[in-house]
């Protein structure tokens, strides 16, 4: 297949259904965690869940970059708006995270904060040139899969040796957060979350290539199948996924061939590995400290680091009690388990992280479920 229409095609989406159902064993129950949000999408968006057997379970797991950005992180950047009179600039998603005391950069930017939407932290860079006067910072998110660009415009900064550019880098690692899945009581004392191996994000994995989970499935007996994100891609996936389960095997494969390969992207690798190094701990929402999980910027490009040009410190913020976003993110709950899921909680007035992005679970639930799940409340 190479044009998009076959990657779409009905016909052949029933025909892998069918060979899912022959070769789906009746005798057991699988258990396969979607890491990427735009793999839960595709599932939702294409109906791919109504075509699977009934005992194959897709679980949503926290690859949303904007999902797991915890409320302390979005409060640093209101703050800098806020208080010291900045230029914030960032992705669209961001914009309407819930932060404390009910704002959100949104609402920051209707108080008067100068809070703008770019498409890309170039945009964040263009705008420090064109205003000399004014301090610009980038709210930097995302996985490995925005991180060059954002390592590309610190380099250009140091390079134009621009004074009021800066960079708040929120950038979060992909096998950091399946390693901690993995290793987390759900998983591995109470058993509350079974998984049986994972649908690989895509994006992720053309930067970082295919061999950083090859340990997932050697030390934790997890297959791993990588995949694109049409619906034909993550059916044939979660074929693959199948096969492996019934041979008794583990390992990494690929069905991403057209975009990923095992050793991924090293030019991209290497302008992170120049700008970025790892902190030794990051809050993910829903999942905690996560060690070795996230990125700041060197103390050779300090200058460019809004956390020490500004002084400003990082604080814990809890969820909103009522929020499932937390569970949701770790795969233990679903979406439509939360008590707030389309009534007080909808894409127009978020209450968690999950229902803000375009690649959030409860987003995807929200908009391709047609709430078909949602028990019905009577008087």
């Amino acid at each position: 297949m190479k044009y998009i229409d076959e990657f779409r095609d009905g016909a052949v989406a029933q025909r892998m259904a069918d060979q899912l159902k022959a070769e789906a064993s009746p005798e057991r129950h699988y258990s396969f965690m979607e890491f990427c949000g735009g793999h839960t999408h595709a599932l939702a968006r294409y109906g791919v869940l109504d075509l699977l057997p009934d005992n194959i379970r897709m679980i949503h797991g926290p690859g949303c970059p904007v999902c797991v950005l915890p409320i302390g992180r979005v409060d640093m950047a209101i703050t800098l708006a806020l208080d010291h009179g900045v230029m914030l600039c960032t992705y669209g998603d961001v914009m309407r995270v819930p932060a404390s005391e009910g704002l959100s950069l949104m609402q920051a930017k209707a108080r008067g904060a100068d809070i703008r939407m770019v498409y890309s932290p170039a945009d964040a860079l263009a705008l420090a040139r064109a205003n000399p006067e004014r301090e610009v910072v980038f709210l930097a998110i995302g996985f490995e899969t925005t991180t060059p660009p954002t390592a590309l415009v610190i380099q250009q900064a140091e390079c134009e040796k621009l004074k009021n550019f800066s960079v708040l880098c929120c950038h979060v690692l992909t096998p950091s957060a399946i390693t901690h899945i993995l290793e987390s009581p759900e998983v591995q004392q109470y058993g509350t979350l079974p998984l049986d191996g994972f649908v690989g994000p895509a994006h992720v994995s053309i930067i970082i290539g295919s061999a950083p989970y090859e340990p997932f499935a050697r030390h934790y007996r997890k297959p791993v199948v990588i995949a694109g994100f049409e619906p034909l891609d993550v059916m044939q996936a979660i074929l693959m996924l199948v096969r492996q389960v019934n041979e008794g095997r583990a390992c990494v494969e690929n069905q991403f061939t057209r975009a990923v390969s095992r050793h991924g992207n090293a030019a991209a690798q290497a302008v992170m590995a120049r700008v970025f190094e790892l902190r030794d701990s990051f809050e993910w929402r829903g999942l905690g400290e996560v060690p070795l999980s996230a990125l700041r910027i060197r103390p050779e490009f300090s200058d460019f680091d809004a956390e020490q040009r500004f002084g400003i410190q990082y604080r814990r913020v809890t969820d909103h009690k009522q929020c499932e976003c937390g569970t949701i993110l770790r795969g233990v709950k679903h979406p439509t388990d939360c008590k707030l899921f389309g009534t007080v909680c909808t894409p127009d007035s978020p209450m968690g992280s999950c229902m803000v992005s375009s690649e959030g679970a409860c987003a995807a639930h929200y908009l391709y479920g047609r709430f078909r799940n949602i028990p019905v409340v009577t008087a």
